[in-house]
């Protein structure tokens, strides 16, 4: 097979550093991991047979699609998978995937799974605020969940990331107040943003997504979290652009003076989005190589002025979640997700 001219980078060692890190914040609640979106884009076996090497026993998938898949690599193991999306009437066929379980979001999940039989363990998602998924208290208190084989109770805070909104006191109270009401064996509120909210937040079991992969969802993680992906590209051609000449499609950048400009074979089919145009960056060592121009579909300009790089050197964009984010005005949970398939991911 050839080389592909762009690869994505991770890091095994700030993977399971993050999840350490976010497993001691969590105290004496246990930490889980989502790694929905196959791993948040990073490749979910990957993700998880690391994570499971270094002690997270709870994985939490969307869909029963993402369990199956999943789940060989986890086979044998301590680990277990919860479905977030909960049971249709479709998922049943996979109801006996070992060590997997849905997370019930409606009476009528609910009724399914009860009918299903044979006792099978699940978990239930509670609505305690953000209107999404889950039953409603109300009718936990009148018993809808009674009978059921119930691992974990669940909920998941809406406005976490915003240390100061109102509603995450409202939520955990909320959560906190069907303590005893259910057979459920633990109870779970905090994603990664909500572990940082106290440990009033914590309950029995953490489940921290964007945090495990570099992105920091609230300030007070910024100096615990560290990058794990790292997009690379070969640069194709390093060309002289003179004074007064432009740049891509559209001519939206026009050089100021002659410029050396390299075109690396990145684009946004690979994930790196047109609002990164004029604004992302690279690196080649420790020089920072601007983007310029329009961000096309498979290339990108940057100005190498001064700089020592030439066709086939390759160049890191910046793996800086955060800063990203903030120069393309596109959420950390999208850049992640939305990395391209055309870029092989390599874990050391």
């Amino acid at each position: 097979m050839t080389d592909a001219p762009h690869r994505l980078d991770c890091s095994a060692a700030a993977l399971t550093a993050n999840w350490r890190a976010l497993a001691r914040l969590s105290g004496a609640a246990a930490c889980g991991a989502a790694v929905k979106a196959d791993g948040y884009g990073l490749g979910a076996t990957a993700v998880a047979t690391r994570l499971a090497d270094a002690g997270c026993r709870d994985f939490y998938v969307a869909s029963w699609a993402e369990a199956a898949a999943l789940a060989p690599a986890l086979a044998g193991g301590a680990a277990r998978i919860a479905v977030l999306h909960g049971a249709r009437a479709a998922d049943l066929a996979l109801a006996d995937l070992p060590g997997v379980r849905p997370v019930l979001s409606t009476a009528a999940q609910v009724r399914r799974w009860r009918d299903a039989g044979a006792g099978r363990a699940c978990d239930v998602m509670v609505d305690t605020g953000m209107n999404r998924l889950g039953v409603a208290p109300a009718e936990v208190a009148e018993g809808l969940l009674d009978g059921l084989t119930l691992d974990t109770l669940t909920s998941h805070l809406a406005c976490a990331d915003d240390p100061g909104h109102p509603l995450n006191a409202t939520q955990r109270a909320r959560f906190a107040a069907l303590t005893g009401r259910t057979a459920a064996k633990r109870m779970s509120l905090a994603n990664s943003a909500g572990i940082a909210l106290g440990a009033s937040y914590h309950f029995d079991l953490t489940r921290p997504g964007l945090a495990l992969y570099g992105g920091v969802p609230v300030a007070a993680l910024g100096d615990v979290l560290r990058p794990v992906a790292t997009v690379v590209a070969e640069v194709l051609q390093r060309r002289l652009v003179r004074a007064g000449e432009t740049v891509g499609y559209n001519a939206t950048w026009r050089a100021p003076a002659d410029t050396a400009v390299v075109i690396a074979n990145l684009g946004y089919a690979d994930g790196y989005y047109r609002a990164f145009s004029d604004r992302g960056r690279a690196y080649a060592g420790d020089a920072a190589l601007p983007v310029i121009g329009r961000v096309s579909m498979d290339l990108v300009a940057l100005d190498a002025t001064g700089v020592d790089v030439d066709e086939g050197d390759w160049l890191r964009f910046d793996p800086d979640l955060p800063a990203m984010a903030a120069a393309s005005g596109t959420s950390q949970y999208e850049l992640l997700t939305g990395l391209g398939r055309r870029l092989e991911r390599r874990w050391a």
